[in-house]
């Protein structure tokens, strides 16, 4: 019925090619050089093997650049490093993270693939709390996995959106952490003044 890392090879190759939405189970058993039959055997569906594949390249990709330990004197430029590897991936694997955004899409209309990219999330927290913390996940605090491993999350997801759509305006690593700098320095108050009261919806 067809080998199965034939499968994963030929669903990377269309994700690589066409992108996650556009992949047909056609092109796939193309691409592998088996039957169209043969991927409902092993997979049972389009979208298991192509969630598969892209998951297979995500854990590539993570192993590779994805720690969060950079090369450098201080903290700010390992840091730095850090986003420079991740910015550098963003235009070298474009297809990675077009493929990531188009899965994302899908899941709303998919309670299967949301639940298996909400179970990752909540797994991807706390490794990077811990790295950032430099701990073993098990001795991360749920504060930190909560605030600290989201927000760095968020910048990961918006700066590499901002790469796929804009690249030419899309900020670099000294850029992302002039950024967090500037922000940090908006919510300090070194005079003692109470700070402003956000504005309330009931008006």
């Amino acid at each position: 019925m067809g080998n199965r890392e034939d499968l994963l090879a030929g669903a990377r190759r269309c994700l690589e090619e066409k992108g996650y939405l556009r992949t047909t189970v056609r092109d796939i058993a193309a691409a592998a050089g088996v039957s169209s039959a043969a991927i409902g055997y092993h997979f049972g569906s389009r979208e298991v093997l192509l969630n598969q594949a892209l998951f297979a390249a995500m854990e590539e990709w993570s192993e590779e650049i994805g720690s969060l330990t950079g090369v450098g004197e201080t903290p700010e430029e390992r840091y730095v490093d850090v986003w420079t590897r991740k910015v550098r991936s963003f235009s070298e694997q474009r297809w990675l993270w077009t493929a990531s955004v188009e899965a994302f899409v899908h899941a709303q209309t998919s309670p299967e693939l949301l639940a298996i990219l909400a179970a990752g999330q909540r797994v991807s927290r706390r490794q990077i709390a811990a790295q950032l913390r430099g701990v073993p996940e098990a001795e991360v605090a749920e504060a930190d996995v909560r605030g600290l491993a989201s927000v760095q999350m968020a910048v990961l997801t918006g700066v590499m959106t901002q790469w796929i759509t804009d690249p030419e305006y899309a900020p670099d690593g000294r850029d992302i952490v002039a950024g967090l700098r500037a922000l940090a320095d908006l919510l300090e108050d070194p005079a003692g003044r109470s700070r402003p009261q956000l504005p309330t919806t009931d008006g």
